[in-house]
């Protein structure tokens, strides 16, 4: 389990507390866990019992029990402690190194969508100006991964009964960038914040290293030539261990090296969720953009270790390496289309 997972489980661990009345809080966007401090136990430690314990009228220490029966039969952790004033101290299960690949080939396109703003409605006001429709309907698509229901609404009061109303007015593009095509002149739209005046040039068309929207859509259409080529050679993706089984000791060996290649990669992909989170809560879709500049990076830098070279034979680590390299072109795929661009088979 990610670090980034054992926050979402303890969030909703926290969640069902107060769904079920157990206690009456504003359930937090997010929460923090980390590496226990010295002198502490388990594998990952958390505060939010002292952070909850003041709005909800309630002990620490009273808290965070509540909550450890809870998170004991969470999936993916062995045990629970509450130390001190009360602190969570988790201790994980013996995880399985593809859990995440196989979480996200399994999901698709659906990867990373929750439940943080379940059932609730929002009213996104713009001008009638473009840069604004570009990033309200994105912004509606991002919202809808997080359980929420929008509406995009120009130049007219709120709803009666409307929960959240969102005024979006983005820095205007200083021409019409329509000229770029739609997936170039998108992605200059939704790639700076909203208080930055967006660059509308040939920059965005280049295809070169130096275009982020090249890159991330480079790196996708790489994914579908690796799956490609693999299945040239005979092999297909299976989720295991990246590391060559006889090159796996030590710690400045080949097996290393490889499990190196792939870290920023795994890490990247464990931020999915919680970056769709923030892009959604935040009203920001240049977030998720500037993840997936992340993502392809972290994908360009691993992709050379993917397929056998020379004289090597498939093995298991070349078939869990592609198989997490399919993970990050789902992560990709599902990111543009959230933004409506589009990602190539060829490029």
């Amino acid at each position: 389990m990610t670090p980034v997972e054992l926050s979402r489980t303890v969030l909703r661990a926290v969640r069902r507390a107060v769904d079920d009345g157990e206690l009456s809080v504003v359930v937090p966007e997010r929460v923090v866990v980390e590496r226990p401090r010295p002198g502490g136990c388990g594998d990952y430690s958390t505060n939010v019992a002292l952070q909850l314990a003041g709005p909800a009228g309630r002990p620490p220490r009273h808290v965070a029990e509540l909550l450890s029966r809870r998170l004991a039969d969470s999936p993916g952790i062995a045990g629970v402690e509450v130390t001190g004033p009360g602190f969570l101290n988790l201790t994980l299960a013996d995880d399985d190194p593809a859990v995440l690949v196989r979480e996200i080939l399994a999901q698709g396109g659906r990867y990373g969508c929750g439940d943080v703003l379940a059932g609730q409605r929002f009213e996104i006001h713009i001008p009638y100006e473009v840069r604004a429709e570009v990033v309200a309907e994105s912004l509606g698509r991002i919202l809808a991964t997080q359980g929420a229901e929008a509406r995009v609404v120009h130049g007219e009061p709120p709803e009666p009964g409307a929960a959240h109303v969102v005024n979006l007015r983005p820095v205007p593009a200083p021409c019409d960038p329509a000229a770029l095509g739609r997936d170039a002149s998108r992605w200059a739209l939704l790639l700076p914040a909203a208080h930055d005046r967006p660059r509308i040039g040939d920059e965005h068309l280049a295809q070169r290293e130096g275009n982020p929207l090249f890159r991330v859509r480079y790196a996708y259409a790489r994914t579908r030539a690796l799956t490609r080529n693999a299945a040239a050679l005979g092999f297909a993706a299976e989720p295991g261990d990246v590391r060559d089984n006889d090159k796996a000791t030590g710690s400045g060996d080949a097996g290393s090296a490889q499990a190196n290649a792939a870290a920023p990669l795994h890490a990247a992909l464990s931020a999915h969720p919680r970056t769709l989170t923030l892009a959604a809560t935040h009203h920001a879709p240049d977030r998720l953009a500037r993840h997936l500049v992340v993502v392809a990076d972290a994908l360009l830098g691993f992709q050379h270790t993917v397929l056998p070279q020379g004289e090597e034979k498939p093995s298991a680590a070349h078939r869990a390496r592609l198989a997490l390299a399919e993970a990050a072109g789902a992560v990709l795929a599902g990111g543009l289309s959230l933004l409506g661009i589009d990602a190539p088979e060829h490029l």
